[in-house]
């Protein structure tokens, strides 16, 4: 178990913002969870800390939004996913996660900017469209094995759509529940799971429940409106750290 106690200063808000997200609030705040913890400890150490931690959130989830996902979004995003997932395994020494992160910031900034100056406000609900949702389905994968990730190539086609609360909390709750149990198996392969990160994920487990549940406490009492510009404003933030994290890396 990592001892360190400024690992612990950065690493309990880290999964403070995670199990909000994963609860249903807030989605893209689960972004800044291996950022933060790797201020004290290695990206990789961080991503694979938080993954066990991660499938516990998600069992606590599926049990408070059970039954309330949208069927097709699922059906046309998570094979997509999967996908992604696959490609992330087989070419990981291939691609640069500095450059992938950069490109996500990007894309989070741009998606809120389109908002914000009003393309994306006071319009109806997107329809839903299956190449999109392909697409930007296997692109969440992706990003979602490099770096946990997946969150805002995955509100790019799924925010537009304006889902009723509970119902987009759901469907990201189912989505990224098996899209982060399907990572078990590759991060294993990796030797992500060694047993100072298994024990320090259990020392950092009992958090986990408190967050999640807070998270869903939330989304049941915050009105639609200004749950959506929560989800849009945190783009922000999240984007400008994945662009920084990318940049540094790279110079």
């Amino acid at each position: 178990m990592i001892t360190d106690p400024f690992f612990y200063v950065v690493a309990i808000p880290a999964v403070f913002l995670v199990g909000l997200s994963k609860g249903g609030f807030g989605g893209t705040a689960a972004l800044a969870g291996v950022p933060l913890m790797a201020l004290a400890i290695s990206p990789v150490a961080a991503a694979g800390i938080l993954l066990p931690i991660m499938i516990v959130m998600d069992a606590i989830s599926l049990v408070a939004w059970r039954g309330r996902f949208d069927r097709k979004v699922i059906a046309t995003m998570l094979p997509a996913a999967i996908l992604g997932i696959a490609i992330g395994y087989f070419a990981a020494s291939a691609i640069s996660a500095e450059g992938f992160r950069i490109t996500l910031g990007v894309l989070a900034l741009w998606f809120f900017s389109t908002w914000f100056f009003g393309a994306g406000r006071n319009q109806p609900p997107k329809a839903q469209n299956t190449v999109k949702a392909g697409f930007w389905g296997s692109v969440a994968g992706f990003s979602s094995f490099v770096s946990h990730a997946g969150g805002p190539p995955y509100q790019i086609y799924v925010v537009p759509l304006r889902l009723e609360p509970a119902t987009y909390a759901g469907t990201s709750v189912v989505f990224f529940a098996v899209v982060n149990a399907i990572k078990l198996v590759p991060y294993f392969l990796l030797g992500q799971f060694s047993s100072q990160n298994l024990s320090t994920s259990a020392t950092l487990l009992p958090l986990a429940f408190v967050a999640t549940l807070s998270g869903v406490w939330l989304v049941k009492r915050v009105e639609t409106e200004l749950f959506y510009r929560i989800v849009y404003w945190l783009l922000v933030p999240i984007g400008l750290k994945l662009i920084y994290d990318g940049a540094a890396a790279l110079l």
